[in-house]
């Protein structure tokens, strides 16, 4: 039987608040939490030949940050968490409030439906990637204190998984209880390692300025362009922070973001760009050598930690997005359980759950380390975030009833930033795949 929301004091009120933002913290936040762990990486890899100097690293530090601002900030925070269908976000949600803004006798309608599915579909490829990229990025690490352990990352990684998979017939709450404090000292390691490498190297500060990001794309053409391929792995998550809204509500995840986890994620960032600047042989994994080598494997243990919950996010809001999917008649009835008396859209799945830690683990022993994962990453999330702004756009002209020239203006620009991640996502993925067909025939096997 579906539970019924139950009034509280106002003091009650207030520290419920605060409880659902600690968890928020762990829940919501995990996944673009630990993009810390392997955007800069992937942004100076070989595969994308941008040149690792002064300039270049202002210019991508800057348009990290500024991502953030606009695409989570301003985008995700401020405006699409507006749109909840009675308390529940996500693209079904946003799907439900475009399809009810334009009628079942519009043309829209069934073009909009389309959409929406194709969004939820692909936040589902979301939902598996996540885990298996944040879990495995975090194992890495314990390549870099020693190569010997790297046999043992992707064992290890199935097993983490495993245990987490297990552990969501507690309910988000719950679990959310145990992540929210680990994942708070995350954040506060994320920030304090940053502040130590500002310190060290201040001139990363210039990289606050976003004409250092406009330099950047001007400058490098083409290379810029396939560097936004893995500058969107810093913006990973979002998706996942709209979806978990019925989890929580609006008000804790906007509490939890502009409190502790965009700072903590801006500090990490130009702490990172001002070790490279410093030290740029750091480039080949530079989290983990942010505080030096005595730090590896605290960092591995902390980050694990953070990367198993970062997993939660995407799990709660495949939960929310399949509930709502059978509501809307999308796919057909399975059990749900409620997992809270207070809230609602707290709930878990138990053929989702196996199904989806089937396909993680297919995943993570498939593509073996992250960086093969970030190319699928970058399509899943950026197309999603395409679908997101299509639908927003008629939820806000023509179910909120804004001016026509202003939806145009805010939809369009955020459309046009989306279109420009996805087409650099689109065409890492060509590259790479390039990259590797030719690594295979090249090999002495086929000489």
């Amino acid at each position: 039987m579906q539970p019924t929301a139950i009034a509280l004091p106002h003091d009650s009120q207030k520290s419920r608040i605060v409880t659902l933002t600690l968890a928020a913290i762990g829940v919501v936040y995990g996944d673009i939490g630990t993009s810390p762990l392997y955007t800069m990486k992937e942004v100076f890899s070989p595969e994308h030949g941008v040149p690792l100097n002064e300039a270049n690293l202002l210019g991508v530090v800057s348009l990290i940050l500024w991502g953030l601002i606009i695409v989570v900030s301003l985008k995700y925070v401020t405006l699409i968490l507006r749109a909840d269908n009675r308390g529940e976000g996500g693209i079904m949600a946003l799907v439900a409030l475009a399809l009810a803004s334009v009628t079942a006798k519009s043309h829209w309608y069934y073009p909009l439906t389309l959409v929406g599915l194709i969004g939820a579909a692909l936040f589902f490829g979301d939902g598996v990637i996540t885990p298996a990229i944040s879990v495995l990025s975090a194992v890495e690490g314990l390549e870099v204190a020693t190569p010997a352990l790297k046999p043992y990352v992707v064992p290890l990684t199935v097993i983490i998984l495993f245990a987490l998979y297990a552990l969501q017939k507690r309910g988000t709450a719950g679990i959310g209880n145990w992540f929210g404090p680990v994942t708070l000292v995350w954040f506060m390691a994320l920030a304090a390692m940053g502040l130590v490498n500002i310190v060290a190297n201040p001139q990363i500060l210039h990289a606050l300025n976003p004409w250092h990001a406009v330099q950047f794309l001007a400058r490098n053409g083409w290379l810029a362009f396939l560097a936004l391929g893995a500058v969107v792995l810093a913006f990973t998550g979002a998706e996942a922070l709209y979806a978990d809204m019925g989890h929580f509500g609006k008000r804790p995840i906007r509490l939890a973001w502009f409190t502790v986890v965009f700072p903590g994620l801006a500090l990490n960032y130009l702490g990172q760009g001002a070790l490279l600047l410093s030290n740029p042989e750091a480039v080949s994994n530079p989290f983990f050598q942010q505080l030096g080598s005595w730090s590896i494997y605290p960092l591995v243990v902390l980050s694990t930690m953070a990367t198993v919950i970062a997993s939660q996010a995407t799990i709660s809001g495949t939960f929310s997005i399949t509930q709502q999917a059978v509501a809307l008649g999308f796919i057909p009835r399975m059990r749900v359980v409620y997992t809270s008396a207070r809230e609602m859209g707290q709930v878990y799945i138990p053929f989702i759950n196996w199904l989806q830690f089937a396909a993680v683990v297919v995943a993570v022993v498939g593509f073996g380390d992250s960086t093969h994962l970030a190319a699928a990453y970058g399509i899943a999330v950026t197309a999603t975030m395409l679908m997101t702004t299509i639908l927003t756009f008629f939820v806000i002209r023509y179910g909120w009833g804004y001016n026509l020239v202003l939806c145009w203006v805010a939809t369009g620009f955020f459309l046009a930033i989306d279109v420009a991640l996805f087409a650099a996502n689109t065409v890492d993925v060509h590259v790479k795949v390039t990259h590797d067909f030719h690594r295979i025939l090249t090999h002495p096997f086929y000489a």
